[in-house]
């Protein structure tokens, strides 16, 4: 399996979660909850566009593919851990949240360079 047909599937059980969390997070008043499948929601479109803008060229195949790897895993560690909170009261792990969030920065950075790093034909 390719690594697009990997994010993608993972962009789509990432919306389908937020949507999910969000619906709860609303009927149990937990805010938190909903901050996770807003995060969820957002990236699930964010990875989808990435995919697609590295499928068509307009950003370099393996830098992308391991930066979407990152932002994904972020995503799952920070809103995760919100998640996990907010339902269960625990912690996935201590710093789990900001670990996540520092990945998505630093990988929405990573890929705000990768276009300066195509070499010129």
């Amino acid at each position: 399996m390719t690594a697009s047909r990997i994010h993608l599937a993972i962009a789509c059980v990432f919306g389908a979660c937020g949507v999910g969390l969000w619906a709860w997070a609303t009927h149990a008043g937990q805010p938190s909850a909903a901050i996770a499948a807003q995060m969820m929601l957002i990236h699930a479109a964010a990875i989808i566009g990435l995919t697609a803008a590295r499928k068509g060229g307009l950003l370099p195949g393996r830098a992308a593919t391991v930066l979407v790897s990152i932002l994904a895993f972020g995503v799952l560690l920070f809103a995760g851990d919100l998640a996990v909170r907010a339902i269960g009261g625990q912690r996935l792990f201590p710093m789990a949240s900001p670990i996540g969030g520092m990945l998505m920065m630093a990988a929405w950075l990573g890929l705000a360079a990768t276009p300066f790093l195509q070499r010129r034909a």
